[in-house]
């Protein structure tokens, strides 16, 4: 379909709430400025967050996880996240230097309820901070300091109808293409499936922190 010329396109705001018409109940009162403590439970539950940012080179979506409690509520106007080892690309710090506003959803293992997270951020090396977050004797190479602008949770539909945490949905890995493979292909040979393979797991268990 071309965007262009799709005859029902929804071009204005107006347009979209004839459609939608306007929350209310919870759907408001549910949105806060401020880490509620039950806000702030959800986020001591969490294993998993995505990272949302923005900048003069695009959009980007991170996965961030670590144990339960990796980002930490400072207070109810602030979390912080570290950042721990991963490809270097440094896609969202970029973009945080760039334009500090950012997004969070939180996600918490068979619940279906997601926390949303709207801010704006810093990026700090402070060592006081990255010695909070010292793990297995390494040290994040920063730490994210999210000044909160609005949270709220969103209601579990998504999951439900994505059947996310029953086990009965779960893919095999072997139904799938092997990174190595995807590499492999994407570069046009640079990059060798079998060696990319071989060493993936190993290099993931040992660069963790």
């Amino acid at each position: 379909m071309d965007n262009n010329t799709d005859p029902y396109r929804i071009t204005d705001i107006a347009a979209l709430e004839r459609i939608y018409g306007a929350p209310s109940g919870a759907a408001v009162a549910k949105e806060l400025d401020y880490l509620h403590p039950h806000y702030q439970l959800l986020i001591a539950k969490s294993p998993f967050a995505v990272l949302a940012t923005a900048g003069p080179g695009g959009l980007d979506t991170s996965p961030r996880g670590d144990a339960p409690g990796f980002v930490v509520v400072e207070n109810e106007k602030t979390l912080l996240l570290p950042d721990r080892k991963g490809n270097n690309r440094i896609d969202s710090l970029r973009n945080i230097v760039a334009d500090c506003r950012v997004a969070l959803l939180f996600m918490i293992p068979g619940i279906g309820e997601t926390l949303r997270v709207n801010g704006r951020a810093a990026i700090t090396t402070a060592p006081a901070v990255l010695e909070r977050f010292r793990m297995e004797g390494a040290l994040p190479r920063s730490v994210i300091v999210i000044s909160v602008e609005t949270v709220f949770f969103q209601c579990s539909r998504a999951l439900w109808r994505s059947k996310l945490w029953d086990p009965a949905t779960q893919i095999e890995r072997a139904s799938l293409p092997s990174l190595g493979t995807m590499v492999e292909d994407i570069s046009g040979a640079k990059i060798k499936a079998a060696e990319y393979d071989r060493d993936l797991y190993p290099r993931l268990k040992s660069t963790l922190y």
